[in-house]
């Protein structure tokens, strides 16, 4: 299900001379800023902050638990979305002000000296430590979901909330600043990239490997707070509930050897499907997601989708549908009801089933996820 927009955009980041030996769009793929969300793109000695995206680290987390959906059936689902969203600062624009547990105050103090032994500059960003264990808005979510044995499982989606979109967006300035001054000529000013070997490549590194850190400390914050409260809820300690975790980003950069190449290997919107790897691709809102394992493709670059992929705007989803709509595709799910979330409705985006059809020679599914509660950010 890929339109030609997509396509387009795809054929346009491979006309730069270090993308190579090709680049990857995954079934999940969609139009997005500068690049298709949903593509892998290899460079050699450059990378594109915008190909990254502004929402650095950005991923999923599930924990599965001890629990089944008989133990659960006396838990009050209303209240549990309620103290979520107590614990979890769900929008944009709010911070953890009263919220510090000891293994939050561990995860600053790591945070903390990885930036002062590395250099990395948060001037930008004097809240980022109160930023730490927030959702976020868009279509990051919180869901406590049972798979296909009835067995429960926390389920979670967010990146490197404002930090990370401060460090995006200052390194794409520098990317397209010194593109310009180079007098580049580029299919579009969001392909600028930054060569290996200058200043501005390791400071972008630098940094983009810090928000990547804080995204994966971020989630694993937030899991540990849903756990907790899931566990008081059911009368039972937090460190005897959890089974296994999974945390895998789907926008980040790392390095790879591709046809005895080293170069920087993007995923803007696709997971990490080495042979054998566990990886985490939701559907949408009211839609199944799934727990998989990867197969090692390697004209896909090791990769998979990252979820269903957007087919409709927000304004156009927007313009569609209405509250009443969502109401109905949410049926039997606990959420939050209000037109605020009218653009996330199931329908502006691609059945899952189908994108997980279509890379059934990327993953093989492991665990299929249907919720029960859904938290979306505001």
């Amino acid at each position: 299900m890929i339109d030609d927009d997509t396509a387009g955009q795809a054929i346009a980041v491979t006309e730069l001379e270090f993308v190579k030996p090709h680049v990857a769009l995954m079934p999940d793929a969609h139009f997005g800023m500068g690049s298709a969300v949903g593509t892998v793109i290899p460079t050699v000695g450059a990378v594109i902050p915008a190909a990254v995206g502004v929402d650095i680290g950005c991923g999923m987390i599930a924990a599965r638990t001890k629990y089944s959906a008989k133990d659960i059936e006396g838990l009050d689902l209303v209240e549990l979305r309620d103290e979520l969203t107590r614990i979890i600062p769900l929008s944009p624009g709010n911070y953890n002000k009263d919220i510090l547990h000891d293994y939050t105050v561990k995860r600053l103090e790591v945070l903390e000296a990885r930036a002062a032994t590395d250099g990395v500059d948060l001037s930008h960003s004097p809240q980022w430590r109160e930023q730490l264990g927030s959702l976020g808005g868009g279509n990051h979510f919180i869901e406590l979901c049972l798979d296909e044995q009835e067995r429960v499982w926390c389920f979670l989606h967010s990146g490197s909330r404002g930090v990370g979109n401060k460090i995006a967006q200052k390194h794409i300035r520098i990317a397209q600043q010194q593109c310009e001054q180079a007098g580049v000529d580029l299919p579009d000013r969001d392909s600028a990239y930054l060569r290996e070997g200058t200043a501005e490549f390791d400071s972008y590194l630098t940094e983009l490997l810090w928000a990547q850190a804080f995204a994966l400390a971020n989630r694993e914050e937030m899991m540990d707070r849903f756990v907790e409260q899931l566990a008081l809820m059911m009368g039972d300690k937090p460190e005897d509930v959890e089974v296994e975790r999974i945390n895998a980003h789907h926008n980040y950069t790392e390095q790879a050897k591709i046809d005895g190449m080293v170069l920087w290997l993007t995923r803007k919107g696709a997971i990490n499907a080495e042979t054998g790897r566990p990886g985490l691709i939701p559907g949408s809102m009211g839609t199944r997601s799934y727990v998989t394992r990867g197969l090692g493709n390697e004209d896909a670059f090791w990769s998979a989708p990252h979820g269903a992929g957007r087919v409709l705007s927000r304004r156009a989803a927007r313009k569609k549908f209405t509250e009443r709509d969502l109401h109905q595709r949410m049926s039997g799910i606990v959420y939050r009801p209000g037109r605020a979330w009218v653009d996330e409705i199931p329908d502006a985006y691609k059945p899952i089933d189908k994108v997980m059809e279509d890379a059934c020679d990327l993953v093989e599914v492991v665990h299929e996820l249907r919720q029960i509660l859904n938290v979306k950010g505001t």
